[in-house]
C-alpha cells in the first residue's frame, strides 16, 4: 500500500511542477523555477520508490495518465485554457484507461 502512496506523491509532485512551469517565464523567475525543479525531484524520487513493488508499465501509465488529466484540469481553471466537450471526453478516456489497467488488467499488482 505504501508504494501506491509513493506513486500518489510522485503524481502530485509532477502536477505541481508542470503547472508551475508556465510561471517560470523560461526559467527567468527564480521562485517558480525552484518550485518546478523541486516538484520534478520529488516526483522522480517517489516514482522510483514506487517501482520497488509496482510494475514500471503500470506505475508509468498511472503517473502519466493522472498527471495529464490533473494538469489539464488545473490549466483550464488557473490559466483559462479552453476545454470543449471532446477535451473532457479525452481526459475521461485517460482516466478510464488508468482504471482499466488497475482494476481489470492482470499486469497490475495489488
Amino acid at each position: 500500500m505504501k508504494n501506491w502512496l509513493f506513486l500518489t506523491i510522485a503524481i502530485l509532485g509532477e502536477v505541481m511542477a508542470t503547472t508551475t512551469l508556465k510561471s517560470t517565464d523560461g526559467f527567468t523567475k527564480l521562485l517558480p523555477s525552484f518550485v518546478v525543479c523541486l516538484g520534478y525531484v520529488i516526483s522522480f524520487y517517489f516514482l522510483s520508490l514506487s517501482l520497488k513493488a509496482i510494475p514500471v508499465a503500470i506505475a508509468y501509465a498511472v503517473w502519466a495518465g493522472l498527471g495529464v488529466a490533473c494538469v489539464t484540469v488545473i490549466a483550464w481553471i488557473v490559466y483559462g485554457q479552453k476545454m470543449d466537450a471532446w477535451g473532457f471526453f479525452g481526459i475521461g478516456l485517460i482516466v478510464c484507461g488508468v482504471a482499466v489497467l488497475n482494476l481489470l488488467s492482470k499486469t497490475s499488482t495489488h
